[in-house]
C-alpha cells in the first residue's frame, strides 16, 4: 500500500497541530517537527489513538537553525517509506511590538523565525523535491502580507509578504523549467490558534481552529497556488485590500 507523508513544522500548537489531526484523519503519515517535544508526544499519542493505521514520527526542532532544519527534513525524508510527500511550512511567531517602541528583540525574533525560518524551510524541503522529482510545498502567509499593517502587526505581516512572494518566485520557475513540484501560498485570514488566544479584543471575521483550518486543508488537498482562506470573507476582501487606500486600509486590519 503506497503511503503519503506529511511533514509539518510548528505542529506543537495551534494551526500546526490541527493541520497534523486533519492531515491524519485523512490517512496521511505525519512526521511533526516543533521546539516543544513534549507536546509533539501528546499530541501524537492523541493520533494514534484515533487513527492507528496511521504512522507519526516526531522531531524537536527551531526553525531559526538552519542547519537543523536540512538535517531534520533529510532525516524525516529517510527515514519515511517512500520520503517525504509534503512539507507545510507553518512554524511562526507573532510577538512583534510597535516599531520603536524599545522592545527590538520581540520584533526581531518574529522577523527571524517567521523569514530565514521559513527560508530555511523552503530550502531544505526544495532540495529534496528536486532530487526525487515531485511533491508539494505548502507555504503558511497569512492575509497580513497583502498590505502593511499597524503597531504590533507590522513587522508580523512584513515576514508574512516575504513568504508569499518566496513562493510566487517558486511557482514562476517551476512552471518555467516543467519541474513536477508543487507551491502552495496559504494566506490565513484570522483564526483562533495559541498564538492570538489571549487577545482580549473582540476580532472581526475570527473563526475556530477546527473551521479555519479546513478550509486550509481543502486548497492544500487541491493544490491551489494562492488560496485565501476561509474563503469568506477573505476572498472579498483580499483583492480590496489591495486597491483601497491605506487609511481605509488602516480600520479594516
Amino acid at each position: 500500500m503506497t503511503t503519503f507523508t506529511t511533514l509539518i513544522t510548528g505542529a506543537s500548537s495551534g494551526l500546526g497541530a490541527e493541520l497534523a489531526r486533519q492531515s491524519a484523519a485523512l490517512g496521511h503519515d505525519l512526521a511533526l517537527c516543533a521546539r516543544r517535544t513534549e507536546r509533539l508526544a501528546e499530541l501524537s499519542a492523541e493520533i494514534t489513538a484515533s487513527h492507528p493505521g496511521v504512522t507519526v514520527r516526531t522531531y524537536a526542532l527551531d526553525v531559526t537553525d538552519p542547519d537543523a532544519v536540512r538535517t531534520v527534513f533529510r532525516w524525516a525524508d529517510g527515514e519515511t517509506d517512500g520520503g517525504l510527500d509534503r512539507v507545510v511550512v507553518n512554524a511562526g511567531l507573532g510577538k512583534g511590538r510597535k516599531i520603536g517602541s524599545g522592545r527590538p528583540e520581540a520584533n526581531r525574533e518574529t522577523a527571524t523565525t517567521n523569514a530565514l525560518g521559513a527560508l530555511a524551510q523552503a530550502e531544505a524541503a526544495m532540495e529534496i523535491f528536486r532530487a526525487k522529482n515531485t511533491g508539494h510545498l505548502v507555504l503558511v502567509s497569512s492575509v497580513t502580507a497583502l498590505r502593511g499593517n499597524r503597531k504590533a502587526m507590522t513587522t508580523y505581516g512584513a515576514p508574512k509578504a516575504f513568504v508569499a512572494n518566496m513562493g510566487e518566485g517558486l511557482q514562476s520557475e517551476l512552471l518555467a523549467s516543467g519541474v513536477p513540484v508543487d507551491v502552495t501560498v496559504l494566506l490565513p485570514g484570522y483564526i483562533r490558534s495559541e498564538m492570538n488566544e489571549k487577545v482580549e479584543q473582540k476580532t472581526r471575521f475570527m473563526v475556530d481552529t477546527q473551521t479555519g483550518v479546513r478550509s486550509m486543508m481543502a486548497a492544500i488537498e487541491a493544490r491551489k497556488r494562492r488560496s485565501l482562506v476561509p474563503g469568506w470573507p477573505w476572498r472579498l476582501i483580499g483583492p480590496l485590500l489591495r486597491v483601497l487606500p491605506l487609511k481605509v486600509v488602516s480600520k479594516l486590519v
